[in-house]
Parts: C-alpha cells; structure tokens; sequence
C-alpha cells in the first residue's frame, strides 16, 4: 500500500515539474507575436532565397539576387542592401530555429520595387509606376510624366530594348542607386533610380551610357590617404560625398571643390576622365584633404528640373556652406585652413560663395579655368566654339546650330537692359535658371577688384571652354 502512494506521489511530481515548463515555453512564443513570426530558412528557400549564418558575428545572411538582408537574433532591425530598415518584432531563436516577421521578408524577398517601377513606366503605365515614388518627388514624377516617359526617351533614342541588358546596384549616403542600361536603336540608355531608405523612388538620372575607361593616375598612392563617407546639407537636397584624408596624425588644410555647370557627380566624371577624383588623391598624397560631393542637379536631377526658380545659389553656392560647417567639426580638419576650389561655373560662382561666407571660415578661394565674363557671354561664345568644332570635325551642324541660335538669342535677351527676370518678353522660351545665373552675381573681373582674401586663379588648358 506504502508502495502505490509513493509511485503516485512520484507520478503527480514529475507532472508538476512538466507542466510549468509547457506553459512558460507557450507563454514565451505568445508574448513575443509569434503568430506574426516565420522560420526564416524555410520561407526564404520558398522564394528562391539562400540562406547563410556566421556564427562568430551571429549574423544570419538572406540572399536573392541584388537583394541582400542581414539579421541578427534578439534585433529588432535588418539591413536591406546596407539600408536599416526597422521590423516590428525582434528575431528570434527558439529550438534552434530562427524567426523574424513574415510579412517583412517576403515583401523585401519579392521582385525589388525598383525592378516593378521600371517594368511599369516601360509599359506606359504611370499612374501605378507613380504608386512607387516618394512624395518629394511625386510633383515632377506623376501620373502623367511617368507615363510619357518611356515614349519621349524612345522619340530621341530610337526603339528601346524591352528588359535592360545590365544591372548595377551602388549605395551612398543619400540614395540606393540602380542602374538599368537599356540598349536603343541608336545608343545605349542608363536610366538610374534612386530609391531612398524606405524603398521608394526619390528621383531618376537619364544619361548615355559610356564606356568607363578612366585610369587611375600614376601619383595615385592609396597607402597615402583615406577615404570617408560623408553627407553634405540635410533633408530632401541632402547629398553623398567623400572626405579624402592624409595618412596621419592632422589637422589638415581641406580643399571643397565645386562643380562646372550640368549634372556631375562628384568625380567630375565625363568620358575617361575623373578630375575632381584626381585632384583629391593628388593634394590627399602631399598633406591636404579634399571634400567633394555629388552636384544637386545630379543626385537629385527632377525635384531640381521641378523648380522653375532654382538659382545659382541653390546650385553652387548652399551646399559649400553645408561642406564648410561640417569640416569645421571635423578634428582631423584645420578650420583655420578651409580652402574652395570652383571650376568653371563654381568659380564664376565664387563672388557669391565668398558673400555668403558671414563667419569668414573660408581661408581662400582658387579659381579654376572659370569665366571672367558674364554668363550671357559665356553661353553666346561656348555656342560658336561648339559649332566651330563641329565643322572641323566635318560633322553635320544642322541641329548643333539650331541649339547655338537657340541659346545665343535667350543671351541677347538676358542681357538686353529693358528686360530683367521678373519683366520678360511675352513670347520666350527662358527658365528662370538661366535668367537668375545672369543677374545674381557680378563678373570675377569685378569682384577681383575689391577682393581681400587669397584667390588663385588658375586657367586650365582642356577646361577653358566648359562652363
């Protein structure tokens, strides 16, 4: 009889020790939204995804594609093509399965948004392409324009391809950028989305492709310098850039450069040639850092063509006093040495630049290859020079000189002394660009005049004839 109370006694023990560990096990997944919570290996392999796990970082690798997500157990963020994206729940390990939230890593797994964005405004179909765009965008990418896009870029390209015939994905500070190269029946077209941090269209850039056939220049020593990331100015014109430093203890003297006029990015890059990227490892390797930057016209080409009163300030001159204060923080950084360098419209900007300047930061300017004359000027003499050039070369002028007259009678009219940019001739074809370039800043024969800080001028050969 003693023998069954102690077997059962034994019995409603073993239950007792049982049962609380069910519970606590039940209540664990229930507190922590399991029911949002998917094994991340199976539903990943079911959309065509790999997955890999470090185990000294604890780092757990989704990989399809260009898509690339890395997690962590116990975060309760992943990292999407280097992008943070937050999720609603952290990952999760539970019998030595990982968890994350379902919903979150089958919509990223899915086609890229970018890929859908392309694919619709290929098909004429703006208004749901205009669906994936961000809304400090939206105005200038709408409906409309998204879908008249695919048939204005064929009208002067020819016939586009129907799939791109390569794909490039770059990351900066600001944008991921994609790059669809789309072959015509006369060129080959880069269109690049620029997707901002929460996966939506922030702007588009329209070019030719071109080969990239830059050499590195022979004074190139990367064990001499250093490079950083960095981000120039805030908010919706915020844009990427590089901090080129010496090797060393510092501070150091830094250089900004400032673009020409059109859209550069901020190696200045045209054909084969990296200029500013030259420039900044070249003085990197003799003890001066050099901070340059993507142009605004560039990183963020259509929320500046939707902006009819966008000035040469906006252009050249706000985003050097964004460089300058960021500098003046850096420690590696002598403030008392800030220099600019503005190349061709940059240093046809440098009265401004300098005026703008109220805290006197700027140590001195350099001037390079830029116009001592007005801008009605300049554009009236590149013109002829461009037609010229066409006709040593033996090439059809036609279309060059259409543009020339087109551009050298908005000059006549900009400097003709009835009219000034807030009183136009009725029937005109001027932006509002081109109208503030001529009237918001003197000539540098003027400004040289009365000017007191250091300025180098220096003329470039190659350049002299790009504004």
């Amino acid at each position: 009889m003693m023998n069954h109370w102690k077997k059962l006694l034994l019995s409603l023990t073993i239950v007792c020790l049982i049962l609380p560990v069910t519970s606590i096990s039940a209540a664990v997944e229930k507190t922590a939204g399991h029911e949002n919570l998917v094994p991340i290996r199976e539903i990943a392999e079911k959309n065509g995804a790999e997955v890999s796990w470090q185990q000294k970082t604890g780092e757990i690798t989704i990989r399809k594609n260009e898509i690339t997500i890395v997690v962590k157990v116990g975060e309760k963020q992943a990292i999407v093509n280097g992008q943070v994206r937050p999720l609603n729940n952290p990952v999760q390990l539970t019998k030595g399965i990982t968890f994350m939230d379902g919903e979150f890593l089958t919509e990223t797994l899915k086609a890229a948004p970018e890929d859908i964005f392309i694919s619709l405004i290929s098909e004429g179909e703006g208004k749901e392409a205009a669906k994936y765009v961000h809304t400090s965008v939206s105005g200038v990418l709408s409906p409309t324009l998204l879908s008249q896009l695919w048939g204005a870029l064929e009208g002067q390209n020819g016939k586009i391809t129907s799939e791109a015939i390569a794909k490039h994905v770059e990351n900066n500070t600001v944008h991921r950028n994609v790059t669809y190269t789309f072959k015509t029946e006369l060129t080959r077209l880069n269109i690049t989305v620029r997707m901002n941090h929460n996966g939506l269209v922030d702007d588009l850039h329209i070019a030719a492709a071109t080969p990239d056939v830059y050499q590195k220049p022979s004074y190139d020593d990367p064990s001499t310098y250093t490079e950083q990331d960095i981000t120039v100015g805030q908010g919706d014109l915020a844009l990427p850039g590089t901090l080129t430093l010496p090797k060393g203890e510092g501070p150091f003297p830094v250089v900004v450069l400032v673009h020409g006029s059109g859209p550069s990015n901020q190696d200045a890059a045209i054909g084969g040639a990296k200029p500013f990227r030259d420039l900044a490892v070249g003085l990197a390797s003799q003890g001066v850092a050099v901070l340059r930057y993507d142009k605004v016209t560039y990183e963020h080409t259509y929320k500046v063509a939707s902006q009819p009163k966008f000035t040469l300030k906006q252009e050249s001159v706000d985003q050097v006093n964004d460089a300058v204060e960021l500098l003046k923080k850096n420690a590696h950084i002598d403030s008392t040495a800030i220099f600019v360098a503005g190349h061709s419209q940059g240093g046809f900007a440098m009265p401004l630049i300098i005026a703008e300047d109220k805290q006197h930061d700027i140590a001195g300017s350099i001037l390079l290859a830029a116009p001592s004359s007005s801008f009605a000027d300049v554009l009236t003499e590149q013109q002829d020079e461009l037609v010229d050039r066409m006709k040593q070369l033996g090439l059809d002028t036609d279309v060059i000189q259409g543009q020339a007259d087109f551009y050298k009678n908005a000059a006549a009219i900009v400097k003709d002394p009835k009219y000034s940019k807030d009183h136009l001739p009725q029937a005109h074809n001027l932006s509002a660009q081109t109208t503030n370039k001529q009237v918001e800043v003197e000539t540098l024969q003027d400004w040289l005049k009365h000017k007191i800080s250091p300025c180098l001028l220096y003329r470039v050969k190659m350049m002299c004839k790009c504004l």
